[in-house]
């Protein structure tokens, strides 16, 4: 309906359009924009005119080629900031870019609907890049023959209730210790007692803070039962500084040994760790030793070196 209000205000030959975007953040949050001179309200999100955003021609094509654009804009304390952009809060984000016309905001149809790809910062400013809805065809599907497991601790095929008790664990960081290292004092139960490792490969969602709402994948975890030295895979973008809360959810590095021993969910192991690795496809040849021993090797005259 929207799409034929519009049509019908194109073919008078004057019109009154413009172009506004509606930007949705995997936390939900909505920021609306618009190279109009006014305010405009698209879908219950007011699409703000001061912003200064503008988008470069859009390239569409036929078949399965993907889509793309680009967005420009201003960092500016009331819409999207630096330091949101630094803590990756809008990788990923879903964006639909509307025509309209600013004199009847309902009649309005979309130019493009797809998500955020590569952000630049650069002097005040920021320059994004907009992937059309078929860049999920470029994602690889299937399962992959390897010894580690596939799926996802936690995720359907893996089964594991990662609410069930121990596998979560809240605390509060005491001490930053470097870019990449935190220590947390964990709130620890009356016989509760997490070994030395448990959240390693995990994750850290913070609870308050500067950082509230983000997460970090874990690398390593050490320390006592009551204060745990963690070590993340990247340093974070936001700081953590002392009194943030924070969460830890329990971590697997996707071996045999630890899906049995540490989850004792080997029936539900999804990888296969009997194929043969590299040092196998290594082994010199050998004269028809049985596998699993290597022979000396001979010289290529025959003889044995």
């Amino acid at each position: 309906m929207t799409g034929q209000g519009l049509a019908a205000h194109l073919a008078i030959g004057v019109t009154t359009v413009c172009r506004a975007w509606v930007v949705r953040r995997k936390d939900g949050v909505a920021f609306g924009f618009t190279d109009h001179d006014r305010d405009l309200m698209i879908d219950g999100v007011t699409c703000a005119a001061s912003t200064g955003l503008s988008a470069r021609a859009l390239q569409q094509a036929t078949g399965l080629s993907v889509d793309n654009s680009e967005a420009m804009g201003a960092l500016s304390d009331v819409a999207v900031r630096e330091e949101d952009i630094a803590a990756g809060r809008f990788d990923a984000a879903e964006v639909t870019a509307w025509l309209v016309n600013w004199q009847a905001p309902e009649e309005r149809m979309v130019l493009f609907r797809g998500s955020f790809g590569e952000i630049v910062r650069e002097k005040g400013a920021f320059r994004v890049e907009l992937r059309g809805l078929t860049e999920r065809l470029n994602l690889p599907m299937g399962r992959v023959y390897q010894a580690a497991c596939s799926a996802r601790l936690g995720d359907a095929r893996c089964s594991v209730d990662l609410a069930a008790p121990g596998m979560r664990a809240q605390g509060t960081v005491r001490e930053r210790l470097g870019p990449e290292r935190l220590m947390i004092s964990l709130d620890v139960e009356p016989g509760e007692a997490r070994p030395e490792g448990w959240f390693a490969f995990g994750q850290l969602a913070v609870l308050s803070g500067a950082a509230t709402g983000l997460a970090f994948e874990v690398r390593a975890d050490r320390g006592t039962i009551v204060a745990r030295d963690i070590r993340l895979w990247q340093a974070a973008a936001v700081d953590l500084h002392s009194g943030d809360r924070v969460e830890l959810v329990a971590g697997c590095d996707r071996r045999k040994e630890t899906c049995a021993g540490k989850f004792g969910n080997i029936l539900n192991f999804r990888g296969f760790p009997y194929i043969p690795g590299e040092d196998w496809l290594r082994r010199p040849p050998s004269d028809g030793a049985a596998v699993g021993r290597v022979s000396r090797p001979r010289s290529i005259f025959g003889s044995p070196t």
